[in-house]
């Protein structure tokens, strides 16, 4: 067929126009918001891409348009779709039927972490051998002279081996609460039925399209009625939102996590070897593995846990998920290094972060505190833009502050159409200001900061291009 897909750049839509590519079908696609690593992967990959939403979009018509979720009633090409009866359905829809219908699927649903940890599953998988199919929500970075990984983590989706004699035909996924298009409000998630299904997290977000936790948490349960009883349902230990969720009805068994103690409630125990978490002990029933990796943080000691407890129970020994995760180079946007600045001798460094959720903030944060412990004059700096649809809701106005108050400077940005005043939310917070334009926040980067320090921006989006241009201006000051 030719599919075109509305609203391609974002990460799942981007994801699975090459997931459909490799189907054997011709992928096209409109998006307004065209930037990196998406448009990227997407050009690389020679699907074509078409700005904006016009209706000479779909013509001559496809055979099908895959509609993303971002669409709206009145977008011109949205429009068109409807009254001339193209054929249409959402990216979960023609996921689930097209790729996940007989799959052993396995799905890292949560708040925060859903792409980190849907990566390292994945990587496991193919570092143990298991030719899976993946679709993640970002783009790996992949740092190995092993051509058959090189290959498999080329782009962020991977179709794989289907269901055969010998071979169940697992498919990773990263399974999103988020909504699945205009027509159809269920979460992404109820469409995938998976076998094994990880709940990281859970906490209130999407306040655009949830009025509190407990719709959330409603949603989750619409996904835990399909697990099968033969499946696995593997999560954090104590996470309260999560057996409030469960107690709605579970029929499928459960491993839980812990980190850093002796929980009674916890199968799956990861000890700490070094307190950034750049070094753990895993342990179960007796099985005991070391993870020495690049990662740091303990939300990335949760994420690893709970992917090696999945990869275990599709097979893999936790010394060789262990192993897999020693050779992980993590994602894009994700505590990424995109530049190194070579001042008077010391480095300035400049990470590029997707954090967007005031707890995301502040576990990456205190990952880097930890990280950089061993050099006592490093000062980290944040620079925050409150982009996602929560966040320019205000819903977390009074968490903004405390969620970057481990950093040494904090740099808010106030972005045009924001309608409410980050000032105002921040107060007097120590070390932390608001800024209205990337140019002043680049200046004031480029005047003040330290030989040896570091600069993490933090955004879910573009950014308006900021990571490049202040390791530029850095690099010329």
């Amino acid at each position: 067929m030719h599919i075109h897909i509305l609203g391609i750049c974002g990460t799942f839509m981007g994801s699975l126009a090459l997931l459909a590519r490799d189907l054997g079908h011709t992928v096209t696609g409109s998006d307004a918001n065209v930037y990196p690593p998406m448009s990227t992967q997407l050009k690389n990959a020679g699907v074509e891409i078409m700005q904006g939403y016009a209706a000479s979009h779909l013509q001559p018509a496809p055979d099908l348009v895959i509609v993303g979720n971002a669409m709206k009633r009145g977008i011109e090409a949205v429009e068109y779709m409807l009254n001339e009866r193209i054929p249409y359905t959402s990216g979960p829809q023609f996921l689930a039927e097209q790729v996940l219908q007989y799959r052993h699927v396995l799905a890292v649903a949560g708040t925060h972490g859903k792409t980190t940890t849907t990566t390292m599953l994945a990587w496991i998988l193919h570092y143990a051998g298991i030719d899976a199919g993946f679709l993640i929500g970002g783009v790996p970075l992949v740092d190995t002279q092993d051509e058959r990984l090189q290959q498999a983590f080329a782009h962020s989706s991977y179709l794989g081996s289907d269901k055969t004699a010998d071979h169940e035909g697992y498919f990773v996924i990263e399974a999103d609460e988020y909504d699945s298009a205009f027509f159809d409000k269920r979460s992404k998630f109820v469409h995938y039925r998976p076998t094994t299904a990880i709940l990281n997290n859970l906490e209130y977000d999407h306040a655009d399209i949830f009025p509190n936790l407990a719709a959330i948490q409603t949603q989750f349960h619409h996904m835990v009625r399909m697990i099968p009883s033969n499946g696995k349902i593997i999560m954090p230990a104590d996470t309260e939102s999560l057996e409030e969720t469960l107690k709605k009805g579970c029929w499928t068994p459960i491993w839980r996590t812990t980190i850093a103690s002796t929980n009674p409630h916890a199968d799956w125990q990861a000890k700490l070897v070094k307190q950034d978490g750049s070094q753990y002990e895993v342990m179960f029933e007796g099985h005991k593995g070391q993870v020495n990796w690049q990662m740091s943080g303990l939300h990335s000691v949760n994420n690893g846990l709970v992917a090696i407890a999945a990869a275990y129970n599709v097979g893999i020994s936790v010394a060789q998920a262990c192993e897999a995760l020693s050779n992980f180079a993590g994602i894009k946007r994700r505590m990424e290094l995109v530049g190194t600045i070579d001042n008077n001798g010391k480095q300035i460094e400049v990470y590029d972060d997707f954090a967007h959720h005031p707890t995301a903030i502040e576990t990456t944060l205190d990952g880097a505190k930890k990280r950089f412990a061993d050099n006592p004059n490093r000062k980290i700096w944040a620079v925050i833009e409150p982009r996602s649809n929560t966040m320019k809701l205000g819903t977390h106005q009074g968490l903004l502050a405390p969620s970057a108050s481990i950093a040494d400077q904090v740099i808010w940005y106030q972005p045009a159409n924001l309608d409410w005043s980050v000032a105002d939310a921040i107060g007097n917070a120590a070390n932390q200001q608001v800024m209205t334009s990337t140019d002043a926040i680049i200046e004031h980067i480029a005047a003040h900061i330290g030989d040896d320090d570091a600069v993490i921006v933090m955004s879910n989006g573009g950014f308006e291009g900021i990571h490049g241009r202040l390791v530029k201006a850095l690099q010329q000051a």
